[in-house]
C-alpha cells in the first residue's frame, strides 16, 4: 500500500497516529432512545442492541469499479458489535490506483448525523461492552493512501459498527442511517496526479 502525505478532503481523519479525539463537530447528542431495556429501547434483551440490515445501496459508480457491501455479523453481542464488509473490485484490464484506501472501503467513516462510526474489525477501540458506544474518539494518522489493483483485484475491509456521538445512557440507535465516501482511481498507479472519483455509499437500518 502506498501512502502520500496529503489530506483527503472530507476524510473523517485525525493529525496523529493513536491521538483521541470527540465525534466530529456538530454530532448530535441528544434525542436518541435510551438504551435500559424499555420502550423504544436499543438494546433487545440478550443482545447487545437491534439487527442490521441494509436498508439501501447506491448503483455502482460511474468507474470501472464493482463495490459491495455486506451485513455479515447483524445483531451485537456481548463479544462484538454488529459486522459488515466493504469490497472495491477493479473492473478493468489494467491495474489502477485506488485512494483513499481507508475510506474507499469506509474504514474511519462516519454516518451522516454522527450517531455511528465503521470501523476495522481487528481493532481495539474505547467502548462499552455489548452496547458498543465508543468512549473517545478515535485517532488515525493523516496521510492518503493508495492501493494497487490488479485486474480483476479487489481491496476489502472487515468492519465494525459502533455508537457514536450519543448520550450516555444511550447504545446503537435504532433507525436508519447513511454512509458516504468518495472513492477515487487513478489509471497510472505510480503517477496519482490524473484521476477520476466519484461518491458512492449505503444506508443501514437498526431495528
Amino acid at each position: 500500500m502506498h501512502t502520500r502525505r496529503s489530506v483527503l478532503a472530507g476524510a473523517s481523519l485525525l493529525t496523529l497516529s493513536g491521538c483521541l479525539s470527540a465525534p466530529p463537530i456538530g454530532t448530535p447528542t441528544s434525542g436518541l432512545p435510551d438504551g435500559d431495556g424499555g420502550a423504544g429501547s436499543t438494546r433487545p434483551e440478550g443482545t447487545g442492541g437491534p439487527a442490521v440490515t441494509l436498508a439501501s445501496v447506491d448503483d455502482e459508480p460511474d468507474l470501472p469499479l464493482a463495490i459491495e457491501v455486506a451485513v455479515t455479523e447483524p445483531v451485537a453481542t456481548e463479544a462484538h458489535p454488529p459486522r459488515l464488509a466493504v469490497s472495491v473490485t477493479n473492473d478493468s484490464d489494467e491495474a489502477v490506483a485506488i485512494g483513499e484506501a481507508r475510506a474507499a472501503v469506509f474504514e474511519y467513516q462516519y454516518s451522516e448525523g454522527g450517531y455511528l462510526a465503521l470501523l476495522p474489525a481487528d481493532g481495539e477501540y474505547a467502548a462499552d461492552p455489548g452496547c458498543w458506544r465508543l468512549n473517545e474518539g478515535v485517532g488515525t494518522t493523516e496521510e492518503y493512501r493508495t492501493v494497487t489493483l490488479e485486474p480483476g483485484a479487489s481491496h476489502t475491509s472487515d468492519l465494525e459498527l459502533y455508537a457514536a456521538g450519543v448520550e450516555e445512557a444511550a447504545c446503537l440507535p435504532v433507525g436508519e442511517h447513511r454512509f458516504e465516501t468518495t472513492i477515487a482511481r487513478y489509471p497510472d498507479p505510480d503517477d496519482l496526479g490524473d484521476g477520476e472519483s466519484a461518491d458512492w455509499g449505503f444506508s443501514v437500518l437498526l431495528e
